[in-house]
């Protein structure tokens, strides 16, 4: 489960200034957190269908997030594909 704290880490990483929790690359850096933690979930327990869905629902919003940062600002994707070790 993604805890305040962590959340709060993962926004200082990416932010564009204090203030930032809404920006694309925020709203990406937090999903790709939560989707690491749902796939550790989803190893140990194999027949959790619901978590499944959940996750493919996840990779569906980051991917949404990040075509829009691709054709809006392609500096800041790469930047943030690289930070975050995502392949493209």
């Amino acid at each position: 489960m993604l805890t305040k704290r962590k959340k709060q880490n993962e926004i200082s990483k990416v932010s564009r200034h204090d203030t930032d929790t809404g920006s694309p690359e925020v709203q990406v850096a937090i999903l790709t957190r939560r989707i690491e933690e749902l796939s550790q979930h989803l190893d140990k327990n194999r027949k959790d269908k619901s978590s499944r869905r959940g996750l493919l629902g996840l990779v569906a919003d980051r991917r949404k997030h990040l075509k829009y940062l691709e054709t809006n600002n392609k500096r800041a994707y790469s930047a943030l594909t690289k930070k975050l070790g995502l392949k493209k």
